[in-house]
């Protein structure tokens, strides 16, 4: 009786930390994501470095979204099967060798990408494993109508590193490559501690299959259900035009003439806007017209990235990149608790896999078209269309999704 007069006495904003084991999970990814932060800014900035060519760049973000893609038909049924708290540690503890891998690679001292991008495709592989057993297991941990408080602060603990990863990433890679790697691994160490602190889950209510056939649910589920399948879809399209921060070392090194240091500061710019955009949808939630605000905001996500495209001045490249974060954040806030909501928990790592692959497209891949066009047309007509293409993705998934369009609710409601 007591704990639960203390629930009821917890402000609306931090409801879902009155949960301990919800707070140990938001602090495990908030460390974990850190360290990937702080390795991806490290690793952009040394190949960079090393290469001088954008195209690395680009392999970058393909050789982490390749296990994705190969893997997705397993991921999510792991994690239905075998338990998201398990599987989410074990995909931090290889996380974990990958980073003391790129660490030893970089003391031996590098002369080639290669041997980076053979550790990033393990950086996948667990990645490919970490992302649907980390969403699923969240919606396990609180009760429902705290979710959406709990979608609010886990998009902040991924932005509240990409705050403060990319630019101690820089600040640590300013002092040595090898002091960046290490920090990171120590990250991960404590991450994996936290999550064998959180009390297993109680089983799904549903014994869930393993046949051949189950492999797919996740597919079926989605084609079936227009909203989900409009939402993660739109944010592939968005972000895979409309990413740039695969092209931010060309623009801290040969546009806007800064450092490893200026790179961490536009690399975390983003998640500053994002991260207060997601402070304000924990106390204030999207409560009517979800459809609408959220095409909206991926339409100004378009419009902000074609500013920073054009941008040859440090503080309005840095404004327009925290007004990107910013509308991606109100996006990625109604995406996920659609999403989770709308997903029988049954099925919900399977569904969670696929939508890590439209993830991982928009991103990594995305990163990958931003690298190509910058080698062929340049960096900054590189970004400028995927701006106006982000614009056109919003239109048009606005008139092939109506139901989403016009979805009021994040709850499923029939």
């Amino acid at each position: 009786m007591e704990s639960e007069t203390l629930k009821s006495e917890q402000p609306a904003r931090f409801a879902a930390f009155s949960y301990s084991a919800y707070a140990k999970y938001w602090t495990a990814r908030l460390f974990s994501t850190f360290a990937i932060q702080i390795v991806a800014v490290s690793v952009a900035w040394q190949i960079y470095d090393l290469t001088r060519n954008p195209m690395d760049l680009g392999i970058i973000g393909l050789v982490q979204f390749a296990p994705v893609l190969l893997l997705v038909l397993i991921t999510g049924a792991v994690a239905d099967r075998y338990g998201r708290r398990n599987v989410m540690g074990l995909a931090v503890a290889a996380e974990l060798l990958c980073a003391v891998a790129i660490l030893f690679f970089s003391m031996r001292g590098l002369t080639s990408p290669l041997p980076v991008f053979v550790a990033l495709f393990g950086f996948g592989i667990a990645r490919a494993f970490f992302g649907p057993a980390s969403q699923s297991l969240v919606v396990n941990l609180v009760p429902t109508h705290i979710f959406p408080n709990a979608v609010a602060w886990n998009s902040s603990a991924w932005q509240l590193a990409s705050i403060g990863g990319p630019v101690a990433g820089g600040l640590l890679y300013g002092l040595g490559a090898n002091i960046a790697y290490s920090v990171a691994a120590f990250l991960f160490a404590a991450a994996l501690v936290l999550i064998a602190l959180i009390p297993k889950p109680k089983a799904p209510a549903k014994v869930i299959k393993t046949d051949f056939s189950s492999l797919f649910d996740g597919l079926r589920y989605i084609r079936k259900e227009k909203v989900v399948l409009g939402a993660i879809s739109l944010d592939l399209f968005a972000v895979l035009l409309g990413g740039a921060v695969a092209l931010l070392p060309i623009y801290a090194r040969d546009i806007l003439h800064l450092g490893p240091w200026g790179l961490g500061l536009l690399r975390a710019a983003p998640g500053i806007g994002a991260v207060l955009v997601a402070a304000w949808l924990a106390a204030s939630p999207v409560r009517d017209h979800a459809g609408r605000i959220m095409f909206i905001f991926v339409a100004l996500f378009g419009v902000f990235t074609i500013i920073f495209g054009l941008s040859t001045v440090t503080w309005l490249s840095i404004i327009a990149l925290a007004l990107i974060g910013a509308a991606d954040m109100v996006s990625v806030y109604i995406r996920e608790t659609l999403l989770q909501l709308w997903t029988p928990d049954e099925v919900r790592g399977r569904v969670n896999a696929v939508n890590m692959v439209f993830l991982g497209a928009s991103n990594e891949l995305g990163e990958f078209r931003a690298g190509f066009m910058a080698a062929w047309l340049g960096a900054v007509p590189a970004v400028v269309f995927g701006g106006v293409g982000a614009i056109a993705v919003a239109g048009i998934w606005a008139w092939k999704f109506p139901k989403l369009l016009n979805a009021r609710h994040l709850e499923h409601r029939d």
